[in-house]
């Protein structure tokens, strides 16, 4: 039995402000989205996104393309809510703080799931998230946002769906030869090379086990340097999960560094992370631990408690990883996606974290 529409008792009178009148209630409530807005000027990715993404167009025949900047405002969207693609385009339909953020009348065009994914592919493809986190990070170091008063690196888990393999599949993967499995072999059907193809697609073959603390991740590793002093991110690297904390340093630890202080936990206490600290006259502030044959001193103890109170500010980006960005998950496969899926977390972080410091005069 079809069930008809419950109404109510009218509690006000429909007008012609009525959805200004509610985006000011809105924003005096908080509205995440509009204090975004009001520090961040996203018109400065124009450039990158146009030069990186631009078509010409031979016909004037056919819908014309969404524009960039709107485009990659849904992304952040799509970020800072943890959303599918499918729940990107509802939510963009059915809620007025999304469609004011992207600057969408009621009679606007959205992008539906298939475009979004499509634009999210572009960017992927051709590497320009990375071009947008450092157009950003420039950004911040222009207006001396970047205090370059010491450095701290560290390392989170990305997990992703979890794989299902037999024992000799999980033997070619770990040996770096994942591309030989679900092949098509000579006298398979048509039916059979298509259910080949389709298993490949969705199984990740650079994704990797790791156990930490008794706990089991499989995935990917995001391993970040922060400015200790602003807990902005400077750089980020992404690695399989299996890899070691502290093997990434020579790609995170760069010239802008030099002279600083390296704060880390005690991961980092390797001869690898010594020579990047040699090279760039770094100042060693890593946690020292004690080691077979060997135990740290009191004063060690001491030193430790002191340098664990600025490393401990690398939990703090952790933190608001977990809890406004919901946590690093991703459901895409393969590590080009899931590396770009890193780079882009990190980006909406700093915008998170700009706002934050603009908002509340911490520069």
């Amino acid at each position: 039995m079809e069930q008809s529409k419950q109404t109510y008792k009218k509690q006000g009178n429909i007008s012609l402000f009525d959805s200004k009148d509610t985006m000011d209630k809105l924003n005096s409530l908080g509205n995440p989205l509009e204090k975004l807005s009001r520090v961040v000027d996203f018109e400065m990715f124009r450039k990158e996104l146009e030069a990186g993404l631009y078509k010409e167009k031979f016909t004037n025949v056919g819908a014309k393309p969404y524009d960039y900047v709107l485009m990659f405002k849904i992304l952040v969207l799509q970020r800072m809510y943890h959303l599918s693609d499918e729940q990107t385009e509802y939510q963009i339909r059915d809620r007025l703080s999304f469609r004011d953020f992207l600057g969408l009348a009621s009679g606007d065009r959205v992008p539906d799931a298939r475009t979004i994914w499509v634009f999210r592919k572009e960017l992927t493809e051709k590497g320009l998230f990375d071009m947008l986190f450092d157009k950003f990070n420039q950004y911040l170091k222009d207006n001396n946002l970047i205090m370059n008063e010491g450095i701290v690196i560290d390392g989170s888990f990305v997990e992703v769906p979890r794989q299902r393999n037999t024992r000799e599949e999980n033997k070619l993967i770990k040996e770096d030869r994942g591309g030989e499995l679900w092949n098509p072999e000579e006298g398979d059907t048509e039916e059979e090379k298509k259910r080949k193809a389709n298993k490949k697609r969705h199984k990740d073959t650079d994704a990797r086990w790791v156990k930490k603390g008794g706990e089991k991740f499989y995935g990917y590793k995001a391993h970040a340097k922060i400015d200790a002093k602003s807990k902005l991110i400077k750089k980020c690297v992404a690695t399989a999960a299996s890899e070691h904390d502290s093997k990434p340093t020579k790609q995170l630890v760069d010239e802008s560094d030099r002279g600083q202080t390296l704060h880390a936990d005690s991961a980092y206490i390797g001869k690898g992370v010594k020579r990047v600290m040699r090279k760039y006259n770094l100042k060693d502030r890593v946690i020292k631990r004690n080691v077979r044959g060997k135990k740290i001193s009191k004063w060690q103890e001491t030193i430790n408690k002191k340098n664990a109170k600025v490393r401990a500010r690398v939990e703090h980006v952790f933190g608001i990883m977990e809890g406004c960005l919901h946590g690093m998950r991703n459901r895409a496969v393969g590590f080009l996606r899931n590396e770009a899926y890193i780079i882009f977390s990190r980006l909406v972080y700093n915008l998170i974290r700009y706002e934050q410091i603009k908002r509340l005069g911490m520069n």
